[in-house]
């Protein structure tokens, strides 16, 4: 029986985040250059957000380019930002009903990568199917401070008081506000850390790291995690004996 098979579909995580993980490795053990792999991991992200909205995720969250990034080799960049340009097309988010969105410091992207950006935002901002974001130049740090500067400036103008100040606050000043905290978090390439992404959003998300590279991530893949993470009690904090008693007033 395949996972898929075995999903509770009553079950299926509202937001899924990706780190998506082992493009170049999976490039490097077949013997070719770290972009082709880059390439064919593009494919995967597609492949995904559709598997993903078929199953009834409504938010997906993919890591596709830190602001570490940025110190990899000028090669490298240049080849992932000109990947990126020729991948954002408009035709893809709008015959699948899908919202286009970004997070991140983009004004540190290239001129014509923000200028499709920004366009495909605008264009498919009123598709209802499902919303696919994606982080360029982004890293929880950098957001986080972006946050610590937007609250000090309110506090500046006397709009806000220090006292006004709660995890609310912080959540309405993140990039992230227009969307729920992830319940599921995918790491693929076999490394379990969060490299600098959703730290603050990722407060009670279930983790699952697997060893497949991201160019190799299929359908089947996605459901292995789902069923993972539907095998899991999420508690946020309370007792087991309050998670069943909540669950039978529902």
């Amino acid at each position: 029986m395949t996972y898929k098979e075995q999903l509770d579909m009553n079950r299926i995580p509202q937001h899924i985040a990706i780190i998506m993980d082992g493009n170049g490795r999976w490039a490097k053990a077949r013997g070719k250059r770290r972009g082709e792999g880059h390439i064919v991991g593009a494919q995967a992200l597609h492949d995904t957000m559709m598997n993903a909205s078929k199953l009834g995720v409504k938010y997906v969250t993919v890591y596709a380019f830190s602001t570490e990034n940025w110190t990899r080799p000028d090669e490298e960049v240049n080849g992932l930002m000109a990947l990126l340009f020729e991948k954002l097309d408009l035709s893809i988010f709008m015959d699948n009903d899908i919202r286009f969105c970004v997070i991140g410091d983009t004004d540190r992207l290239p001129e014509k990568v923000r200028e499709r950006m920004h366009y495909c935002i605008a264009q498919s901002a009123g598709n209802q199917r499902g919303t696919l974001t994606v982080a360029l130049s982004y890293s929880s740090k950098w957001e986080l401070t972006q946050s610590a500067k937007r609250i000090a400036a309110m506090v500046q103008e006397g709009t806000m008081s220090v006292d006004d100040i709660t995890d609310k606050t912080i959540d309405e000043t993140l990039c992230t506000s227009f969307m729920p905290d992830p319940d599921l978090l995918i790491r693929t390439g076999g490394e379990t850390r969060l490299s600098n992404y959703l730290l603050w959003q990722c407060a009670y998300t279930e983790l699952y790291f697997c060893d497949t590279y991201w160019p190799e991530f299929d359908e089947e893949a996605l459901c292995k995690a789902i069923y993972t993470y539907q095998q899991r009690e999420r508690r946020f904090g309370k007792t087991s004996e309050q998670v069943a008693e909540e669950n039978d007033n529902k």
